[in-house]
């Protein structure tokens, strides 16, 4: 395992996510969410297939509440692409693997 996910907080947010020179894709969680735990394997095989080009990242909710208000997370997983420091996409529910592929490979 060498890609990396990098634990996202309020104090942490705006270097690694929106000052990045690279797509960071945040997936938003919590500990007692099932399809949560089901995305968290693929983000993991994301975050090894995509190492150098993409920063996969993940954001407890009830941990970083003020975050997943900012950005009006209502129902968990969601995962959000940055481009530039803007949401570029925004995925609500849990996927599989490919469909993630698909919708970062348009951002990179």
């Amino acid at each position: 395992m060498s890609g990396k996910i990098i634990d996202i907080t309020k104090d942490t947010f705006e270097g690694s996510v929106l000052k990045s020179e690279k797509p960071v894709v945040v997936d938003f969680w919590a500990s007692w969410c099932g399809p949560c735990r089901m995305v968290a394997p693929i983000m993991e095989e994301l975050a090894e297939d995509y190492e150098g080009k993409v920063q996969i990242s993940k954001i407890n909710v009830d941990d970083q509440g003020e975050l997943a208000a900012q950005f009006r997370i209502m129902s968990i997983p969601t995962v959000l692409i940055f481009k530039d420091g803007q949401v570029a996409e925004k995925i609500v529910g849990a996927r599989a693997k490919d469909e993630f592929s698909e919708l970062i490979d348009k951002h990179l």
